[in-house]
């Protein structure tokens, strides 16, 4: 932007059709033409590479997939606004809890986190016909947006998907279609999304991702038993199985996925033992000789000397060359045995652990079968002190599998957008107590009313979104408390606090900022009707000039909207007390980064809601020409705006 240049703060999220078509125009600027693709020129530029328009061609369509796309390119209006009284250890902590709906979310955090995000797992709701209640309209108001979702007065009304619908599918895909491309964005290149998924809707899931992930960047199916039996209800087979699906953002930076050995698997296969035990622990072996091989290389076939003195020579060749098998050979990890022929066969020894003393890791396998559905029940029983809360949440140790899997490292960044219960927060905190880790989360979740008849309404939770911040809450206190990932049967706070404080957990990340999805607070264009006279229009355009905000509003929100659409993060370091009081004018001070650092790539931001600023009170608040001034367009008058905007970034409210 030019210095000589007065831009608005934006008012909504960025519009991702806009900027996919200057994609497409930097690269074929030939194709676009008054801002639409002229797919005419587009056609005939590749029809020799066999594009066809409306020919036959393999794909998935389903009626919603043009309103998943409209869903895509409109542009979210609304705001985060902090809930500080939600929140914990505000001040300190970067992880954060979205209350709304997850398309207007995403659709929020796309200028500042695309590109960001490490990891990505969700358990969407599964497509049984029940408690569907993420049903998008495209055609409303944003009022009647806001009223129905639950985000202004009315709470949210729940909505069924039956299968006698003949949208039952359709309705589906149109809701996870948008979610999962925008989700995409926010991926970095070596970025990895798990999704949680049963038979309903897994074949439909496999073809949007590989519509929107691209097929060629399928990493696996996970298939996780989740019950150890059951079944006496079913009529066929007995169902005990999900799946994680797992897609990477650009599968060539997707580094080898490598996992430890977990006890009982290593004890399976590492089950020898030799003198190097106490360094190397247990051993287990592989044929040396390579059974299986295509391509015969003469370097692998030479002779070995048996211990009988007897030469032995392999019937294809062996797996490896002279020099390694003699290097092996002078380590004692090469074994002679004889087979029931009376023939040598030898194998090597592999150890469970490194030269170096930590553990040999190995492929990560599609089959978890090893943590159940019970768990991650009996969880969030022992954290509401023995009530049933929340109906089969995920087990954190589950998430901590992927974790390990899609290679979740110290200062990461994890998201949920379809949180629940707040496991994947949990499974993050419970993480980093184990191994000193910082890895930082985001959770999004809609208020979903809990029934009337529930236990958790029982409890005094209204919504699950009460619900995952009150788990958070108290598996943080536990954590701080035992030093343990292990739940504490418990949820009385003096019994907690008996607990004995570890001190390395006092550097852990155990709080987190609370934000709520609301409306803007810029006052929103009302559109005219034929009916309406000129007097009505010249009433709106004048009260958009002097008073761009709602009544009534309230300076942190409008703070943290501008941050937000701005492009900043939501953990930027917010004050009052920066700005000189000689200025004459009060200010809040926004730090993209840490503000304890000189960090030239930290942004800053003054903003200031007076309603009439003179050159000399901006001069003396002492800004540089990186830093941003927002304030009001009526505020500075044009003799003030041409002397500022000089040496100044200004954008006006």
């Amino acid at each position: 932007m030019l210095k000589n240049e007065i831009q608005k703060t934006e008012r909504v999220s960025e519009n991702i059709g806009n900027e996919s078509l200057q994609k497409l125009r930097r690269v074929f600027p030939q194709f676009v033409k008054d801002s639409e693709v002229d797919f005419d020129a587009l056609q005939k530029f590749f029809e020799k590479e066999g594009i066809m328009a409306d020919a036959e061609k393999y794909g998935l369509s389903w009626a919603g997939k043009s309103e998943a796309f409209k869903a895509i390119r409109a542009p979210s209006t609304g705001t985060l606004t902090p809930q500080l009284k939600e929140s914990k250890n505000w001040d300190k902590t970067q992880n954060l809890f979205i209350e709304g709906d997850n398309l207007e979310a995403l659709k929020l955090l796309q200028k500042h986190y695309r590109g960001q995000i490490k990891m990505i797992y969700i358990d969407p709701p599964y497509n049984t016909g029940k408690d569907f209640i993420y049903k998008d309209n495209f055609t409303e108001s944003t009022s009647d947006y806001y009223e129905r979702t639950g985000q202004s007065k009315g709470g949210i009304k729940m909505t069924t998907n039956p299968e006698s619908s003949g949208r039952y599918h359709s309705d589906w895909l149109t809701m996870m279609y948008p979610r999962l491309f925008l989700a995409r964005n926010l991926l970095r290149d070596d970025g990895v999304m798990f999704i949680s998924i049963d038979d309903n809707e897994v074949h439909n899931l496999r073809m949007i991702m590989d519509e929107i992930f691209g097929e060629e960047n399928f990493v696996e199916c996970i298939i996780w038993k989740k019950k150890y039996g059951g079944g006496a209800k079913e009529k066929y087979l007995v169902s005990v199985h999900e799946y994680i699906l797992v897609y990477a953002k650009t599968k060539v930076d997707l580094p080898e996925i490598l996992v430890e050995f977990e006890e009982e698997k290593a004890r399976r296969f590492y089950k020898y033992k030799d003198a190097k035990f106490e360094t190397l622990g247990y051993y287990r072996t592989h044929p040396l000789e390579a059974v299986k091989s295509f391509d015969v290389r003469e370097n692998l076939r030479f002779s070995v000397v048996a211990p009988d003195s007897t030469a032995v020579y392999p019937k294809r060749q062996w797996r490896w060359s002279k020099e390694r098998f003699h290097e092996a050979l002078s380590k004692d990890e090469v074994i002679f045995n004889k087979n029931k022929d009376g023939e040598w066969v030898l194998y090597s020894k592999q150890y469970l652990n490194e030269e170096n003393g930590e553990q040999r890791k190995t492929k990560a396998q599609s089959v978890i079968d090893d943590v159940f559905t019970q768990e991650g029940t009996k969880e969030t029983v022992n954290a509401f002190g023995d009530a049933q809360i929340f109906s089969f949440p995920k087990p954190i140790k589950l998430i901590q599998k992927l974790f390990e899997i899609g290679g979740l490292k110290s200062n990461d960044i994890m998201l949920d957008f379809f949180a629940g219960s707040g496991t994947t927060a949990h499974a993050v905190m419970a993480q980093n107590t184990e191994d000193g880790g910082n890895r930082k989360w985001i959770c999004v979740q809609l208020p979903e009313e809990v029934s009337e008849d529930s236990e958790a309404k029982k409890a005094g939770f209204n919504t699950i979104a009460e619900i995952a911040r009150e788990r958070i809450r108290r598996a943080a206190a536990v954590i701080a408390r035992s030093g343990a990932t292990k739940q504490f049967q418990s949820n009385k706070k003096d019994e907690i606090a008996a607990l004995p404080l570890v001190a390395r957990n006092d550097e852990l990340d155990l709080g987190f900022k609370s934000f709520v999805l609301e409306k803007s607070n810029y006052r929103q264009w009302n559109v005219l009707t034929d009916q309406d006279d000129k007097k009505k229009l010249k009433e709106q355009m004048k009260l958009f000039t002097e008073k761009p905000l709602v009544d009534k509003y309230d300076e942190s929100s409008i703070i943290y909207e501008i941050l937000l659409k701005e492009g900043f993060d939501l953990n930027t370091h917010v004050s009052q007390s920066v700005i000189p009081v000689k200025a004459g004018i009060q200010c809040w001070v926004a730090m993209d980064g840490d503000p304890s650092t000189s960090s030239v790539q930290a942004r800053r931001m003054v903003i200031t809601f007076a309603k009439k600023i003179t050159k000399e009170q901006v001069e003396k608040l002492g800004l540089s020409e990186n830093d941003i001034f927002v304030c009001f367009d009526s505020a500075l008058d044009d003799t003030t705006k041409v002397n500022i905007m000089r040496n100044l970034i200004v954008k006006v409210i």
